[in-house]
């Protein structure tokens, strides 16, 4: 086992990492950009080495400085955690070239994943299920040929990335030539490569993932599905474990043909393959992530696994030492993605020092932050403040948990979208389970008007609310607070939790 890692990344997924090599008896070392000096994943770590200025590709995306921070501090492996360079199998090979270990799968597996069209191919050629699809096009011509013959709606999608970067939907002929050249230029610009390729849209799936764990001595399997279907521009932004309305069997059948993905590729370490599932419960492969996601601390939840621990464990040689029949899902976990952004505002970024923070606890309730009170949520990355999650015995009870751990969630001095979280939590197709991809752009009117509701009061109001809370807080018992409000403020209880929702006004 390693004594010591280093971990080329930042923000919360930098913290949650150092902590399990904390608890393996690993030191960890960070790595920060100079906006970065006084982040939180700095101060958990036991050692940290500056790796350049602000933007991320004079810092987090230079491999030599990484590389050469790793020597310096005397790491013997590195954890790339979840974006910058955790797919790019050049620095996975610059990694292992430098006599270090590198925290996650073969570089060739990386290869054969990371470009989409020839995961798509590959996955073709093991026999599991693709959303009809070009190989990648650059003419514009021949991509309107395509796309054709598929028939609207398509995807024009970036060969080389994800996370929604270099991806058009487009539902009319007229609008293709634009979009087609638009995610071009998109992807050229988030991943140095302009490839792009069609794939046929398929109309209101849920976007089901499930987790892998391979090592290097030929044991793969699946630790269940996670449902990502509530996404913003194809980003996500709340998570679940199991997936509502999934049925047994088709669940069975992903597994099995996740794992038979992986195994394709000669994988090793911890991934997720990624499918579309129609309204009829047929699923497509869409991709697969060669890293850790965002969303992981649900499967975590649901399973008892630390899957950071076993990312180690294996790239340290140790084998898997449990089978697919000893896994099990226990209860229902739910993860909200937590922003510095402004969802009235069009979701813009909310950069700036956080004046006061006070994190939900209890019970099932998880976060995992990058932040304290204090910090600074700087302009340069994604303004990802924190995972929150929630584990309870069914999905109704985490739902009610989820909703009580966003009202204790305070954060001053920048905008969050944890009132968003509560609005979506509260609609008929969430709380049902029938949401699907579409749903947020479906109801985002909707949604942004339930939000103001819920955030807008008349001055008359808050000087009730006032009223109210100063009784309480002056009133020696409950009954003698009622009588000082009796008639002037309604009843105080609710009077109290609706104090709450506008605390910030």
């Amino acid at each position: 086992m390693f004594d010591k890692v280093l971990i080329a990344n930042r923000g919360e997924i930098a913290v949650r990492v150092a902590r399990s090599l904390k608890e393996m008896g690993i030191s960890p070392v960070a790595v920060f950009s100079e906006a970065d000096r006084r982040a939180l994943h700095v101060r958990v770590c036991d050692e940290a080495w500056c790796v350049g200025p602000a933007p991320s590709n004079e810092s987090y995306l230079v491999m030599e400085r990484i590389i050469e921070a790793a020597h310096k501090a005397g790491a013997q492996a590195i954890h790339p955690g979840y974006g910058f360079l955790s797919e790019n199998a050049r620095f996975a090979q610059a990694v292992a070239d430098a006599g270090l270990t590198w925290i996650g799968p073969p570089p060739e597996a990386i290869v054969a994943m990371g470009s989409k069209t020839l995961a798509r191919k590959t996955m073709q050629e093991a026999g599991v299920p693709v959303v009809p699809g070009s190989a990648a096009i650059a003419d514009p011509d021949e991509a309107l040929a395509f796309a054709r013959h598929a028939g609207f709606p398509v995807l024009v999608k970036a060969a080389a990335g994800g996370g929604g970067k270099g991806m058009r939907r487009v539902d009319r002929e007229a609008d293709f030539l634009a979009a087609f050249q638009g995610a071009r230029r998109e992807a050229a610009a988030a991943f140095g490569d302009d490839t792009v390729y069609i794939e046929k849209y398929v109309v209101r799936p849920k976007h089901v993932e499930f987790q892998l764990l391979s090592d290097q001595h030929g044991h793969h399997l699946h630790v269940f599905e996670r449902d990502c279907s509530i996404q913003r521009r194809h980003q996500k932004v709340i998570e679940e474990t199991p997936c509502p309305l999934l049925r047994d069997d088709v669940r069975q059948a992903m597994g099995l043909v996740a794992t038979r993905a992986v195994e394709a590729v000669g994988y090793v370490g911890a991934g997720t393959v990624e499918f579309l599932l129609d309204v009829d419960q047929n699923f497509y492969f869409l991709e697969m992530n060669t890293r850790l996601q965002v969303e992981h601390p649900v499967t975590e939840l649901v399973t008892g696994l630390d899957l950071v621990k076993w990312q180690v464990r294996i790239a340290a040689g140790q084998p898997i030492p449990f089978t697919q029949q000893d896994l099990a899902q226990r209860g229902h976990s739910i993860q909200c993605r937590i922003y510095a952004e402004e969802p009235r505002n069009n979701f813009m970024p909310s950069p700036g020092t956080i004046d006061h923070l006070a994190v939900p606890a209890g019970a099932g309730v998880r976060d995992d932050s990058g932040v304290y009170s204090g910090a600074t949520v700087p302009m340069f990355y994604d303004p990802m403040i924190s995972k929150l999650c929630v584990w309870a015995e069914t999905r109704e009870a985490a739902i009610d948990k989820m909703h009580r751990a966003l009202g204790e969630y305070v954060i001053r001095g920048i905008e969050t979208n944890i009132e968003f979280h509560r609005v979506l939590l509260d609609h008929p197709a969430f709380v049902e389970g029938t949401y699907d991809t579409q749903f947020v752009s479906d109801h985002l009117h909707e949604l942004i008007s339930r939000l103001e509701d819920r955030t807008t009061a008349t001055d008359h109001e808050i000087a009730l609310l006032a009223a109210a809370i100063f009784a309480f807080e002056n009133a020696p018992d409950v009954t003698s607070a009622t009588a000082t409000t009796n008639g002037h403020a309604g009843d105080p209880w609710k009077l109290q939790g609706r104090y709450k929702q506008l605390q910030r006004l």
